[in-house]
């Protein structure tokens, strides 16, 4: 089941400038707020749980070494979700587990597509669903990252381009790739109702 994103943009933001200040129960909100997400973060790049874990760690810990340097980002959880991509593929580098991060397929990123099974409940749908599975395991894993990203999470072209190191320009042209891969698989009319299913919480604007 995808993990609920209740998200406090103003908590947030008072939480951070209150952490850089040295508040100590303010930089454990930020963590207990933002861990969960994380964690499902970081499982999709590995299903190595320690590494994951060492990872928040290691994040956490240099964000309060570093309070005093850092600045006040749009979003604390996007923030968090670009800093911990960064960790985790440093470790991996390290393990050998791949090798140039500028070549799409160079890093491993897989999602599971699920639905709140009240939303499912017609044999439609169900079918729907299942395409949507096979297709997206058709895609590259910058690919199945943007959707990620851009469909799942809500995020803007601008956010998801920051988090994945990307200019807006090639976040747009990845998705539209993404997309019309899907659309070999999926009727655009079908799959735009799936996505809307995916993340019923946000609004999805057109894709091009």
């Amino acid at each position: 089941m995808p993990i609920k994103k209740v998200l406090n943009i103003d908590g947030d933001h008072k939480d951070w400038n209150s952490f850089k200040s040295g508040n100590w129960e303010a930089y454990g909100h930020i963590y207990d707020a933002h861990f969960k997400l994380l964690s499902n973060y970081g499982f999709k790049f590995t299903k190595d749980v320690a590494l994951i874990e060492d990872c928040i760690h290691d994040l956490f810990v240099n964000l309060w070494q570093k309070r005093a340097q850092l600045g006040n980002p749009p979003s604390v959880r996007n923030y968090l979700y670009k800093s911990l991509r960064n960790s985790i593929f440093r470790k991996l580098e390290r393990g050998q587990k791949f090798v140039n991060l500028n070549e799409e397929d160079e890093y491993a990123f897989h999602f599971e597509v699920s639905f709140d099974t009240l939303l499912i409940e017609d044999e439609a749908k169900k079918e729907l669903q299942t395409k949507l599975k096979s297709a997206v395991k058709t895609l590259s894993a910058r690919q199945q990252e943007i959707i990620y990203l851009r469909f799942y999470e809500g995020l803007s072209y601008d956010e998801a381009a920051e988090i994945m190191n990307l200019n807006v320009s090639s976040a747009y042209k990845l998705l539209y790739k993404a997309v019309g891969k899907l659309q070999q698989r999926v009727k655009l009319a079908e799959l735009m109702m799936i996505l809307c299913l995916l993340a019923p919480e946000y609004h999805l604007s057109r894709i091009n």
